[in-house]
């Protein structure tokens, strides 16, 4: 996917002269002599990523770690000391105030942690409140906050008032009102922390569910390593201003640059990050339906195995079949069609190993992987889905 948003060497220093304080850090001064010295802080130093349209970028670290100075920088809420923030091929850091709102209004939008809702609002003004900034007529912003607020699940809540919803219901208010001016970019600092687990848990379902069907491009702040690598297509680690590591959830986990990483992942639930496609080997033992049980026999003894997939055209899985039930259809030349079985376990390549666990303990044969055609695409044992939790 193209890029579309590229962070060149950010920086961000609060302080009545952060020029200054900029050239001590580059002098090699530490965050804390500058605040002794100075009384600045570095919030962010020398940042620089890549967000791709339509990823999910996550920005996790603990408090202090300037995860939420960073995404303020994005969209200028925080004024960079130094560095570029280049949206769509053009940096904005240079923006008048006029720009930056017109930019505001049509490219980015932001969900915060706290909602920030009009108390005296009904629901549907307050989704529409970005809209009738824009100047968009009432009659059309009211139809857009309608169609939005279906969207997050709030269709038949219009005439409330913020009051009357629970925390999540806020928050999906939240949500849809920035979805209503259809930004390309979503950043999102820490919005689901105020709410109980329960809750928490189907906010970030409902998130994944919105994502896949309007595939904005999401910068989503946390500082919950579990809600990072369930939600992030890609994640980030910040420490004191600076990004310790970015990778996929499976790289961080399984890769971690620094002890500092791995202090930090080594108490995340494995079985809710990793896949079935993380997990899974590749077929190598397979057998045409029209090969015949001698066929089947023969690959199951050169890889050492009890039973065998059997797949059709286009590597369609057609079936399994057992050594016990080829060796039998050997000796009464029977077609692999007449021993095929069905009673195994088929899985997507993107389940979680979390739901794969009690099918894996109870299950006879590996655990086929397929893709959305049923074109077999790996498999699955109980080992492996086993030594995952290690």
């Amino acid at each position: 996917m193209p890029t579309k948003i590229k962070v060149e060497h950010l920086t961000k220093i609060f302080g009545r002269d952060p020029q200054k304080a900029l050239d001590l850090v580059e002098k090699g001064e530490s965050k804390d002599a500058i605040l002794e010295k100075m009384g600045h802080t570095v919030g962010v130093y020398d940042v620089s990523f890549d967000v791709s349209e339509s990823e999910f970028f996550v920005i996790m670290g603990l408090s202090g770690s300037g995860k939420s100075t960073l995404i303020r920088c994005l969209n200028m809420l925080n004024r960079p000391t130094a560095g570029k923030v280049v949206v769509n091929g053009e940096d904005i850091v240079p923006y008048s105030k006029k720009t930056l709102g017109e930019f505001r209004q049509n490219n980015m939008a932001m969900v915060f942690q706290h909602f920030g809702l009009f108390t005296h609002r009904s629901i549907l003004t307050n989704v529409a409140y970005g809209l009738e900034v824009k100047g968009v007529g009432q009659e059309e912003r009211e139809e857009t906050a309608m169609q939005v607020l279906k969207t997050v699940g709030l269709e038949g809540w219009e005439q409330k008032r913020p009051s009357e919803l629970s925390g999540g219901m806020q928050q999906r208010v939240g949500l849809a009102r920035a979805l209503a001016t259809d930004p390309d970019i979503l950043l999102m600092d820490e919005p689901f922390s105020a709410l109980d687990p329960l809750i928490r848990r189907e906010m970030q379902l409902e998130l994944l569910d919105i994502q896949a069907k309007l595939k904005k491009t999401i910068i989503f702040i946390t500082h919950d390593v579990n809600e990072a690598f369930q939600l992030g297509d890609r994640v980030a680690v910040m420490k004191d201003g600076v990004m310790e590591q970015i990778g996929t959830p499976e790289e961080v986990l399984e890769t971690p640059k620094s002890d500092y990483i791995k202090e930090f992942v080594k108490d995340i639930d494995k079985t809710k990050v990793l896949q079935a496609q993380n997990v899974m080997l590749k077929p190598s033992a397979i057998v045409p339906v029209g090969g015949g049980a001698k066929l089947a026999i023969e690959e199951m003894r050169n890889h050492g195995i009890s039973s065998v997939f059997v797949i059709g055209e286009n590597k369609k899985l057609e079936g399994l079949v057992t050594i016990d039930d080829a060796m039998k259809a050997n000796k009464e030349n029977q077609s692999l069609k007449d021993i095929i079985k069905s009673d195994y376990h088929t899985t997507d390549p993107e389940t979680y190993i979390e739901e794969l666990i009690p099918i894996a303990t109870e299950a006879k044969y590996p655990i086929a992987v397929v893709d959305i055609d049923e074109r077999l695409v790996g498999y699955i044992s109980r080992v492996s889905v086993l030594a995952s939790l290690v």
